[in-house]
Parts: C-alpha cells; structure tokens; sequence
C-alpha cells in the first residue's frame, strides 16, 4: 500500500521523546482528528495533557481520509430529526453546519500546512433517482437556511469536466485539504503549547483507582483525572467494554501521477472535492500538485484488491475520457466507523471519562469539532457543552457479520461495475 497523504505531507513533526511515567490532567488515546483536536483545546486552556498513540499521528482513518471539509452529516436533516428529537437534532445540525468554519480558521490561525481549498463540493447526481434525491436536500436545507445550490447538468459537466453526471449540489462552506498534514499539524501546535503527544505507545491496560484514571503503555504507567478515548474505527482496547460499538467499512482510493496543464485544463478548475449519489459511493478530486484521486467503498489491500483496482481504472475512464491511460501511483484504504443510524456517538462511560466514535464517512469537520468541545467539557466538568448529548453507554449487536456484509456488496458493485458499458 503507497499511501499519497503519508508521502506527501508538508507537516512533518516528530514526535519521538521517550515515555515516561506521570500525572497529567487530561490523558487521550488516539492521535487522529478527534484527539489531536482535544489535545489542542486543552493545552490552549492551560491544561496538562498526554495523548498517547499507538502508531504514528494519522495513521489511522484521519491519514487515510478523502480530504473533503463537508458540512453536516450525511444524512439529510429531517432524517437527523427523527432520530434525536427536535431540539438535540437542531442544535447538531447547526453546529455541524458551522463546524467547516472551524476547521478553516484552525488551519489559518496554526498556519497548517494542508492545502486548504475553500471552494465548496459538488454532491453529484448519476442516475434519475440521484437528482431527485438532490432535489429534495436542496429543499430540506432551505428549511434550515444552508446556502446550497442545485446545479444543472451543464454548469456541472462545465464545473467537473465530465459528461457523466445528471446535476449536482453545491455547498460552499464546504472544501478539500491534505488531511495527514492537517491532523500532524493539529498535533503540532499542541504540541507548541505545552501537549505531551507520544507515538507507538499501544495502551495496554486502563483503569480506575479512586478518582484517578490509570493507563499502561509497556508497564509505564500515567495517571490523569481526566480521560478521553478518540480511536474511533481503530480502536484496539482489549476491554469488553469497547467491543461491539459499530461496523466498520472500508474506503480506498486510488492517485494518478500529477496532471499536465494541458490535461487539468477542463478538469475540476474550482478544485471543488465530488461524491456522488450511488448507494456504493465514490468520490473524486484533485490535490495540489494536479493529481487525480478517485475513491471507493472497499479494501484495496484484502481479497478484493485486484477488483477494486480494476474500477478505479474504468472509473477513471468512465469520468474523464479524454485522458491518455494512466496508471495510479498510489493506493490506500482506511476505516470508517459506521454507526447503526448514522450518528457519532459521545459516551460518558464513566465519571470524568468520555468515548467519541461513529462519524460514518464525515471525520473532518465533525472530528474535530467534538474533539474540541469533549475536551472543554470534561476539564469544565460540564456535558451540556457538547454539541450531542453524550450516553451511559452504547452497543451494537452483529457489528462484525455487518462490517463483512459491506465489504462483499463493496466488491460486488465494483465486479459488476468494472464490465459495465
């Protein structure tokens, strides 16, 4: 697997001291999105912080990520609305809403180098079934006064360079940045003010002893007030108790060698970042230097591969047809925490401790708003600041028969796909 984002980011901070024992006020497990996000917060409120991440920052799904800043969820808002009541799904549609806002200003205030591009998405319809579908979340959105606008069939063909698509959504607040380098610059700067982040510290042990939280990473052992588990699909806990919380789905992509000008000169010129409307979703964009990168649900690296690789080359083809053949310089896959109906999940497991998983394909913009607001709430001992309410508990059942279920419709459709005409 060559991943692009790993190979090619501008933020390269290491984070290398040996770990020792201590005492600090917040502890996270997790170096992606959501705690790299906490761990900022809280060293920006003058707290002691340590997050503690099993591999290297990114590794996991926020390495591996499309690197589109949307706005919301992807469900539509009145379905948000069914699920949490009025009230709770109005204030998360508003917060998520605004949450691009607060990556874009974190990117610009940190100078995090990321290739931020501010420019919108394009929601693209390929069938009859998808404009409708369009259709009708350009109308809900008008009733929550979201600034999306439907676009025809020619303006988008004119915006992607493509003929395939039958209109589209557009959301400006939306846009694309490197994400690898976006979660090691988060980690970065928190770094700067104070966070003690450490990679390849697997936990191996966490409990509690009086009104303190107590981590084992290799018998070193930290104690904190305060704890925040942020792995999200990739978290490794052997606990009962984080077992069982959601599915998982793969995503893979696929990256050309950077484009000529000749051959980017119709293609995406606002740089605007595509998904489209297809119950087997795929996505396209291109990064900073011009390549093209297109994904899928999948795993590229498991007893698929050979069939995803084969739709990405037809996809490619499908979309920009012009283009001389070109082979995919990079390949990689990524997990993404997908919860029964949808929606992350906040879990005040115990006192002083919360879990934050289950964004379903949207880890930018919602991880690192609520890697925010659970480390604010936890050092102000105030849950009523999150922006869901969090839950004693939560649990799923037949996650893992679920997770295989989507991994064979995923080659499934990419199979049949790759002999359609």
């Amino acid at each position: 697997m060559n991943n692009l984002w790993e190979n090619t980011s501008k933020e390269n901070e290491t984070f290398c001291e040996p770990l020792k024992s201590q005492t600090t006020d917040l502890l996270i497990v997790g170096g992606g999105f959501t705690g790299c996000s906490a761990a900022l917060e809280a060293a920006k409120l003058g707290a002691k912080v340590v997050l503690l991440e099993s591999e290297t920052i990114g590794f996991g799904g926020s390495g591996r990520n499309v690197g589109l800043v949307n706005a919301g969820l992807w469900l539509p808002p009145k379905k948000i609305i069914s699920i949490l009541g009025e009230k709770q799904g109005e204030a998360l549609i508003s917060a998520l809403g605004l949450a691009p806002d607060l990556v874009f200003s974190i990117i610009e205030e940190n100078k995090i180098q990321c290739d931020p591009e501010r420019n919108g998405t394009l929601h693209c319809a390929h069938s009859e079934k998808g404009i409708e579908y369009l259709i009708e979340r350009f109308e809900q959105g008008k009733q929550f006064e979201e600034p999306l606008a439907l676009i025809d069939k020619t303006e988008t063909e004119n915006r992607i360079g493509s003929t395939k698509f039958m209109g589209s959504l557009y959301d400006p607040r939306a846009g694309t940045i490197h994400p690898m380098a976006y979660c090691r610059g988060l980690a970065r700067k928190a770094k700067e003010l104070g966070a003690k982040i450490y990679e390849k510290s697997k936990v191996s042990q966490v409990k509690k002893r009086n009104d303190r939280w107590e981590v084992f990473v290799r018998g070193i052992e930290i104690k904190s007030k305060y704890l925040f588990l942020a792995m999200n699909a990739y978290e490794d806990l052997n606990n009962t108790n984080n077992k069982g919380k959601f599915s998982t789905v793969y995503y893979s992509q696929f990256a050309t060698r950077p484009l000529n000008s000749n051959e980017m000169s119709t293609i995406l010129p606002g740089k605007e970042g595509c998904w489209d409307t297809a119950r087997i979703m795929s996505s396209f964009r291109v990064d900073d230097a011009g390549r093209i990168i297109l994904g899928t649900m999948g795993n590229s690296e498991g007893f698929g591969k050979y069939v995803h690789t084969n739709w990405a080359n037809k996809k490619l083809k499908d979309i920009f047809p012009f283009l001389p053949d070109l082979e995919f310089n990079y390949r990689w896959s990524g997990k993404i925490a997908m919860t029964k109906d949808h929606i992350p999940k906040i879990v005040n497991f115990e006192e002083n401790a919360l879990s934050c998983f289950g964004y379903s394909g949207r880890g930018i913009a919602p991880g690192t708003l609520f890697g925010k607001t659970c480390a604010a709430a936890l050092l102000s001992e105030n849950l009523s600041m999150l922006p869901i309410s969090a839950v004693p508990r939560y649990r799923e059942v037949f996650t893992r028969e679920k997770s295989t279920f989507f991994e064979m419709a995923a080659v499934a459709n990419n199979f049949l796909m790759s002999f359609k005409k």
